[in-house]
């Protein structure tokens, strides 16, 4: 065996040491994330158990009605199993939602479950559309906003900021449909589409945008589109003033950092600076916010959809709250919270294997 043959071996056989002592930890760490998941989870189904059963809307009295005898009442009562203890009541439930069964809905007469399939894609289709907004817009203002640091351009990005953050969204949402749709008439009402549109797209994903240009029907894809610019751009507003304020907060950081003043010393461009260096480990932080963002606007469109009448997650959840449907609103709002965390930990994910520095 050469003598280069043996170095190779035994820097081979060294690796593998390090790769196997390393598992321990890795497998530690994965399962000690999971455990937090878990946790998240059960808090999560508790919290919101707890809070819709003492609430004083009584889903007994929602499903009987205000006329009916006490016997019934109780009857029905004791088949919702309400007269048990409440930890029990939740561990019932929360062993019917491990199964997928959410209960039934009062207001449709459904299970939670097939409600939620139907209304979170168009709730799944505004935030994702306001968020790829908001990350267009957001990301090259923020940037512009600390490379010019001190100037109009920043404080006007500022300012749009601070409207972004400022203005409640209802408020938003009602001038801009005074203005572009009863005024201007440039944009359509309330709604997800028109309603002569209604029913002919099969509803494969539940997204109107990817289900019409699928099946080939442009006429109703550019009429959903038209239907969805006021909705996301509402919610956009709120993505677009966190996601510029964090990038010019991170991008401030790095261009004060020494590593910037030796690119620009070593005579690379401005753009090269910014983009290439100070952005790059920039890109890094921005992954979670735009994750917290994403989710933030998956459960806070609340607002943005009972104003357009958008027949999303939110507007299910408010209309069951209204009519006392318990099962629909915990059901809905286990889900959101489900989507919330599991958007966080994928970008969690992302973090880690973008930034190399994490896998130390």
């Amino acid at each position: 065996m050469s003598q280069d043959t043996a170095n190779a071996k035994t820097t081979i056989e060294a690796a593998g040491r390090i790769s196997r002592s390393a598992l321990p930890s890795r497998l530690f760490a994965i399962t000690k994330h999971g455990f937090s998941i878990l946790l998240t989870f059960v808090g999560l189904t508790a919290i919101t158990f707890i809070i819709g059963r003492v609430m004083p809307a009584d889903p007994v009295l929602a499903i009987v009605g205000d006329r009916a005898s006490n016997e019934v009442y109780e009857a029905m009562r004791l088949q919702l199993g309400l007269d048990k203890p409440l930890i029990q009541q939740y561990l019932i439930y929360l062993s019917n939602i491990l199964q997928g069964d959410f209960g039934t809905s009062i207001m449709t007469t459904r299970p939670v479950l097939d409600d939620i399939i139907r209304f979170f894609p168009a709730t799944l289709e505004l935030a994702t559309i306001a968020t790829i907004f908001g990350v267009f817009l957001g990301i090259p203002m923020g940037v512009l906003a600390a490379v010019n640091q001190g100037r109009l351009i920043d404080h006007v990005i500022r300012i749009i900021g601070l409207f972004g953050y400022s203005v409640p969204i209802f408020w938003l949402g009602m001038v801009a449909l005074l203005i572009f749709y009863a005024g201007l008439g440039w944009l359509p009402g309330p709604g997800r589409i028109a309603v002569y549109y209604d029913g002919i797209v099969e509803a494969r994903s539940g997204i109107i945008l990817l289900d019409s240009a699928l099946q080939g029907e442009w006429e109703i894809f550019w009429n959903a589109l038209h239907h969805l610019v006021l909705p996301a751009s509402m919610l956009a507003t709120f993505a677009l003033a966190y996601i510029a304020r964090m990038t010019r907060s991170f991008m401030l950081d790095q261009l004060n950092q020494e590593y910037i003043l030796t690119a620009r010393v070593k005579g690379l461009s401005e753009g090269a600076v910014i983009w290439r260096h100070a952005f790059r480990n920039v890109l890094v932080q921005l992954i979670t916010i735009i994750g917290l963002t994403y989710a933030s606007l998956l459960e806070g469109s609340v607002l943005t959809e009972t104003i357009f009448a958008w027949p999303g997650i939110g507007q299910y959840i408010t209309t069951s709250l209204f009519n006392a449907d318990m099962n629909a609103v915990i059901g809905g709002t286990v889900v959101v919270g489900i989507c919330f965390v599991g958007v966080n930990v994928l970008s969690d994910i992302l973090y880690r294997i973008v930034d190399p520095r994490s896998h130390d």
